[in-house]
């Protein structure tokens, strides 16, 4: 099977050039004409900033409810007591509670993607750390998932929000949907996602902000889009 996957992808790898730096319509294009996988794949982008993630001032992370959603069904768990929890599971969360809930992520029952909370149920939820942050499951108030409006985050979380945040090599992954999507959407969620980044530019980065820019599908190759058609500034400074 490895073989086979990787005779597949060299293929598809000769089907463009991947020295070229595209526009993001046009590598969306490729990216859809190279997915040969037998299932849905996702189409992720994966953008290197010139921050330095080790400096708190610099750590670039947030959240954005995709114009097209991500085509991913999210399972979303709430901590929240009275009103709140009824509210969370009137706007569609799977599961609700509190020390109950706590109780059942301790014994191993993580089957949801996303947990949302209410600032008053963080006591709990703060012990719970060893097992959700791993999974960056932590609810966090800079991402909207530490709020009062339970039922709002619900919403988005179902309607395709996303979270990012750049890692060690100030690199952000983000999925932006699946091959299946037209390439218009591809295209209007992967500009939402840029725009929201370019936005979040940290006033101590200096220099160029927007290093490279790459899209691929679950098991396609990487393509290579031109940071100057995503980010205005890149071609002043040019």
């Amino acid at each position: 099977m490895a073989a086979k996957n990787t005779k597949k992808r060299k293929q598809a790898v000769g089907k463009f050039d991947r020295d070229r730096q595209h526009t993001l319509a046009e590598a969306v294009g490729v990216v859809k004409a190279v997915a040969s996988a037998k299932f849905d794949e996702s189409v992720d982008l994966a953008v290197r900033l010139g921050v330095n993630p080790k400096h708190a001032d610099q750590m670039v992370r947030g959240a954005l409810v995709l114009p097209h959603g991500t085509g991913r069904t999210v399972r979303v768990a709430v901590f929240a007591r009275g009103e709140k929890e009824k509210a969370a599971l009137d706007a569609g969360a799977d599961l609700a509670g509190g020390e109950d809930l706590a109780a059942k992520i301790t014994e191993g029952n993580i089957d949801f993607d996303r947990v949302i909370a209410t600032p008053d149920m963080m006591g709990i939820v703060g012990k719970l750390g060893r097992v959700l942050g791993p999974r960056g499951l932590m609810p966090n108030p800079k991402v909207g998932t530490v709020t009062m409006d339970v039922a709002r985050a619900v919403q988005e979380a179902k309607a395709g929000k996303v979270e990012y945040r750049v890692d060690k090599a100030g690199v952000v992954h983000c999925r932006i949907g699946r091959v299946s999507f037209d390439a218009e959407k591809l295209i209007n969620n992967g500009r939402a996602l840029l725009e929201d980044l370019i936005a979040k530019k940290p006033p101590s980065a200096k220099g160029v902000y927007v290093h490279s820019v790459g899209i691929s599908s679950t098991m396609g190759p990487g393509v290579k889009i031109d940071p100057a058609s995503v980010d205005s500034s890149q071609e002043e400074q040019a």
